[in-house]
């Protein structure tokens, strides 16, 4: 079974940026899956952030819309989550996933802080 491994998590300051990576341990994962990126606040449940299609159709939850971008590579390698103007509401561990396939990454926290 594929597995998923996200990375790119950090600590920066309000206003700042990051990008996650999600990485498949098969080739081209996400040219034949739809993928998305969830997150998971301190005392809070899982909440969905965005989701990339396999015909490149990206949807975005409202609290990041317009700051957030979800991609994948010319490979289907690797799907990524571009992060910009970050709050500290943003702060939580985000999870990437094969939305069809139930199948989860293990998460990288970031953290929004000054």
């Amino acid at each position: 079974q594929v597995q998923l491994v996200e990375s790119g998590g950090g600590l920066v300051q309000p206003g700042e940026s990051l990008r996650l990576s999600c990485a498949a341990s098969s080739r081209n994962t996400f040219f034949f899956n739809d993928v998305a990126w969830y997150r998971q606040a301190p005392g809070k449940e899982r909440a969905w952030v965005a989701t990339h299609s396999v015909n490149r159709e990206r949807s975005y939850a409202d609290s990041v819309k317009g700051r957030f971008r979800i991609d994948r590579d010319d490979h289907g390698n690797t799907a990524y989550l571009d992060m910009n103007n970050l709050n500290t509401e943003d702060t939580a561990t985000y999870y990437c996933n094969l939305i069809h396939l139930g199948v989860w990454g293990q998460g990288t926290l970031v953290t929004v802080s000054s």
